[in-house]
């Protein structure tokens, strides 16, 4: 993909986000690309299940890694909470430096070397971000990914299904649940549903919650 697909646009809440512009479609809502990721993956997710767990480590499987911004918001997370975060994250289309060095997301010189700490690591290889977060980057997609490992938390944040339905497969949520640990969950922006369905299908317990941001709904999957 070449660099003039990928639109640096602020959103509501004044932080960044990107416009692919082949698909008229954002990474993040216009309402805010911090907010939603907030409420959307840390509270919904990450913070759903650190009061689930007694251990002191969460691992994490992400599907998109785009901006970066939800693996910068786990990283700060497992700062504040002194909790270890191994987070994996699968990215087809890596964000050109050019691009990524312009991200609002961080408000002090500590936050913005944190991002782009993130951005710089070696794709491929599992690398110490901090003391407590290591990042595991892979430049392929969810269907051609293959787990060395399962993970508590899924951050599902692909494209709409209806910009790229065959992410949202059934296939693509039953090699989630298959990745997912017992009491792990899956979370995502979305409440399609077919998407439910396929949740569901799939093996998960769907919970449809309050969404974020000026959406009505979000959907966290639970395997029990």
């Amino acid at each position: 993909m070449t660099n003039h697909r990928l639109k640096l646009i602020t959103t509501q809440d004044g932080s960044h986000s990107l416009m692919r512009e082949d698909m008229n479609e954002t990474y993040h809502s216009f309402h805010g690309a911090v907010g939603e990721s907030s409420y959307v993956f840390i509270e919904k997710g990450l913070e759903w299940c650190h009061q689930q767990e007694s251990s002191k480590e969460i691992g994490v499987f992400e599907v998109g890694f785009g901006t970066g911004l939800n693996a910068y918001l786990a990283a700060k997370f497992a700062m504040e909470k002194k909790y270890h975060i191994t987070f994996y994250s699968v990215e087809p289309i890596p964000v050109s430096a050019d691009l990524y060095a312009q991200f609002n997301y961080g408000k002090t010189s500590e936050d913005q070397a944190l991002l782009q700490k993130l951005h710089e690591a070696k794709w491929g290889e599992l690398a110490v971000v901090h003391s407590h977060f290591s990042l595991a980057k892979h430049e392929t997609t969810l269907e051609a990914f293959h787990a060395s490992r399962s993970f508590d938390v899924i951050f599902f944040d692909a494209f709409a299904p209806n910009k790229q339905s065959e992410v949202w497969s059934l296939k693509n949520l039953q090699k989630c649940f298959d990745m997912t640990n017992m009491g792990g969950c899956l979370t995502t922006y979305c409440a399609q549903g077919q998407f439910k369905r396929n949740l569901a299908a799939a093996g998960y317990e769907v919970e449809t919650l309050k969404g974020a941001m000026g959406k009505k709904e979000m959907v966290r999957g639970i395997r029990k």
